[in-house]
């Protein structure tokens, strides 16, 4: 159930998003092992203008295929984000060729009182989860 958005710079065209989205939700898929159909994603696009994405002084090259991946979860050890770096980095390279130095993730926390799937219930508060 982690809710993952995209943010990146104008100009994927339909199936590019397609297959990042796709990509990523593999990555989710192996590194975090959850149901098939928990996919929340949000894919937005913006001005090249309007994204400053330096390095934080690491030397890090980046190109117009940068994306900033932002995962919403329940918490995750450290072992389980790191597979999640190294599969979404892998799963962006083949399928979107996308190289891990355009690839920026944060991963915000929330737990079980955090999320309604729907119908105004927070389902694994009621035990529809």
């Amino acid at each position: 159930m982690p809710l993952v958005r995209f943010d990146a710079v104008v100009g994927r065209s339909q199936e590019e998003i397609k297959n990042l989205l796709d990509a990523a939700h593999r990555a989710i898929l192996s590194a975090f092992d959850v149901p098939q159909r928990d996919r929340y994603q949000i894919y937005h696009e913006h001005p090249e203008s309007n994204l400053i994405l330096e390095d934080t002084g690491l030397g890090i090259e980046r190109t117009k295929k940068v994306v900033v991946v932002t995962v919403v979860s329940m918490p995750r050890s450290q072992e389980l984000k790191q597979k999640f770096y190294r599969d979404l980095c892998r799963e962006l390279k083949k399928s979107c060729d996308i190289d891990p130095s355009d690839v920026i993730v944060s991963m915000v926390t929330n737990s079980a009182p955090d999320w309604s799937f729907g119908n105004g219930n927070a389902q694994f508060i009621t035990g529809e989860l």
